[in-house]
C-alpha cells in the first residue's frame, strides 16, 4: 500500500506534532506502507520522509521543477519525480496513491486534501481520505465540516466518508476497512 502524506512545510511549534509524525512514519514501515509526498526535506514533510527512510522504508517524492530549483527536494528518496508544476504534482501523487492522509499544516496541506477529498466525493476515485488529528489539530475544521452538513452544504455520507484520527494503528486498519460512499453526487 502507498499512502500520499500531505503535511506541512514547517515542523510547527509544538513538539508533538514532529514527533507524532515521526512515529506514525515508523508506523508504516512496520506495517509495509510506502509512502508518497511532495518531496521535500523540511518541516513535517522532511520529517515523515527521514522517519520512514531511517526505518528501512520507502518514500516517493513528487515536487515542481521550480521547488527542486530552490534546493528543497529531499536529496535521499527511494524516487524522486520532478514535474512541470503543481496541479502535475497533485495530479501524480493521487495516482500513486492508494490513500491519502493530512497530517497537520497550513493552507497548502488543507488544499490538498480538500481536492482529493472533494474528487471521491465526484466518484474520481474510491481511495480513503483522513485527517491525522494530533493534539485536536483538526477539531475546528471538523466543527465546520458538521456547520457544512447541518446546513445543507454537505451531504452526511461525504461528510462520514473522513477517516479521522490520532492513532496509527486505527489509521492504517480504516485504510485497510474503507467502503466508499454509496450515495452518488447529485
Amino acid at each position: 500500500m502507498k499512502i500520499a502524506v500531505f503535511c506541512g512545510s514547517s515542523a510547527g511549534n509544538e513538539p508533538q506534532f514532529l514527533a507524532a509524525t515521526q512515529a506514525l512514519g515508523q508506523y508504516f514501515v512496520q506495517h509495509g506502507i510506502d509512502v508518497v509526498y511532495g518531496g521535500g526535506h523540511v518541516g513535517l514533510m522532511g520529517a515523515i520522509a527521514d522517519s520512514v527512510l531511517q526505518a528501512g522504508g520507502r518514500v516517493y517524492g513528487v515536487m515542481p521543477k521550480h521547488l527542486v530549483d530552490r534546493e528543497i527536494a529531499h536529496q535521499g528518496l527511494t524516487e524522486l519525480t520532478v514535474v512541470a508544476d503543481m496541479h502535475e504534482r497533485k495530479a501524480k501523487m493521487a495516482a500513486m496513491a492508494d490513500a491519502f492522509v493530512a497530517l497537520p499544516g497550513g493552507a497548502g496541506t488543507l488544499e490538498e486534501i480538500f481536492e482529493v477529498w472533494t474528487w471521491a466525493q465526484l466518484g474520481h476515485h474510491q481511495k480513503p481520505c483522513a485527517f491525522y488529528n494530533v493534539d485536536g489539530f483538526y477539531d475546528p475544521l471538523f466543527a465546520m465540516i458538521e456547520k457544512m452538513t447541518a446546513t445543507g452544504f454537505l451531504k452526511a455520507p461525504y461528510a462520514e466518508m473522513l477517516i479521522r484520527t490520532a492513532d496509527p494503528k486505527a489509521l492504517v486498519q480504516a485504510f485497510a476497512g474503507y467502503q466508499p460512499p454509496q450515495n452518488k453526487w447529485g
